[in-house]
């Protein structure tokens, strides 16, 4: 597994080892000794999957506290900008982001600490997009921030008369009006 340091603390890419013949493909999205050697200690206790079509938008979102989650997060099929934002109080990087694209094909993924607001824009026809939680989903501590807030600066590589987004995502605050991310 190639991995691969960003310009965020603990934010990491993920190429695993693929072996492919005339019959398809296998690799490990997940080895629990492998990613402890990176520095990625979780216990993952939920996985997600989500299909989407081109031009949805889904973000910018993270928990709080008790309820905040690291992510694993890979692309089953098709293709998406993955975008990562900084919101930990007092990081030298808040407000910082960073994109890279996963998909079916380059096997990618990204690996999200706690302390981060997290979205995709799918990039192809159709794209079906999975990921491990190390806490589970708690609509109460659900929070969120503007995908397109100016003071962040994201190109989601989809035209914004493509964007296809929740009405919940059209409403968030920009990232100056939300309480910094503060470990519990």
């Amino acid at each position: 597994m190639n991995i691969i340091k960003t310009d965020l603390e603990g934010v990491l890419i993920l190429e695993p080892k693929v072996f492919g013949d005339s019959r398809g493909y296998f690799f490990e999205s997940w080895r629990k000794e492998v990613f402890e050697q990176a520095g990625i200690v979780c216990d993952f206790v939920q996985d997600n999957e989500s299909k989407s079509s081109f031009g949805v938008l889904r973000g910018l979102h993270w928990q709080a506290a008790p309820y905040t989650q690291a992510k694993l997060v890979r692309v089953i099929s098709g293709a998406v900008l993955d975008v990562v934002v900084d919101i930990r109080k007092g990081s030298p990087t808040f407000g910082k982001h960073m994109a890279v694209e996963l998909s079916g094909e380059n096997k990618r993924q990204c690996f999200i600490p706690r302390g981060f607001a997290h979205g995709f824009a799918v990039l192809s026809d159709e794209a079906i997009f999975t990921y491990k939680c190390d806490n589970v989903y708690m609509p109460s501590a659900e929070r969120g921030m503007r995908f397109d807030d100016p003071a962040l600066g994201i190109d989601w590589r989809v035209k914004p008369e493509k964007w296809n987004l929740s009405e919940k995502d059209k409403h968030h605050p920009c990232l100056a009006e939300i309480a910094p991310w503060e470990e519990a």
